[in-house]
């Protein structure tokens, strides 16, 4: 499939980095055409989560409770659906995404958050699930959401289960986002698990 000249300025629009409320008001207008879009450039962030949450988990998933953060249209739950997953929340600062990740009848429970401007909602036991690129114009935002990640790890609130690197996440859109020149872009698959609220002592 190719990538249309509408798509590839979406997609660039979205890469170009900008600060948070421009980044969210650029998906929200991309969320009816997001999965025609990155269809096109052969996105899999989705399976690879996937696989890397199934890899995960010794028992059946049935029960596992997962956050799908940031989730978009619901691509991941798709994914998460088709493995065994059934209680799935999910978070994105996009109402338009949320919305369409409504309609997608997968999830427990949908919410507005977005990763490190509000707590994430997610009970003792759970797993979080978070996917981000690594190419060059999202290295500051790469950097930004680690810090935040470390953060809540360092709060003991989650701990890290893995961080997996991925050359070929998804088709660059130019030559300079290509990594080491095979057309596509590298990302990372990030799974988190909920540490357990410590009791109090009485007395």
């Amino acid at each position: 499939m190719q990538l249309s000249a509408g798509a590839r300025e979406r997609v660039a629009a979205v890469h170009g980095g900008g600060g948070l409320s421009e980044r969210l008001r650029l998906y929200d207008g991309w969320a009816a055409l997001y999965e025609q879009d990155v269809a096109a450039l052969e996105y899999r962030a989705p399976h690879l989560a996937a696989a890397s949450l199934a890899s995960a988990f010794p028992a059946p998933p049935a029960g596992a409770r997962l956050l799908d953060v940031a989730c978009g249209t619901g691509l991941v739950a798709r994914e998460l659906h088709r493995r065994g997953f059934r209680c799935l929340h999910g978070v994105d600062g996009s109402a338009g995404m949320l919305e369409r990740a409504r309609s997608t009848g997968l999830y427990q429970q949908l919410r507005r958050c977005v990763l490190g401007q509000e707590p994430l909602p997610a009970p003792a036991g759970g797993f979080l699930c978070l996917t981000t690129r690594s190419n060059p114009s999202n290295r500051r935002y790469k950097a930004e959401l680690e810090a935040v990640l470390e953060g809540l790890e360092g709060q003991g609130a989650w701990q890290k289960v893995l961080a997996q690197e991925v050359e070929c996440w998804e088709r660059a859109t130019s030559d300079e986002e290509s990594t080491q020149g095979t057309g596509y872009i590298s990302g990372v698959v990030y799974i988190y698990q909920k540490c357990p609220v410590p009791c109090l002592e009485e007395g």
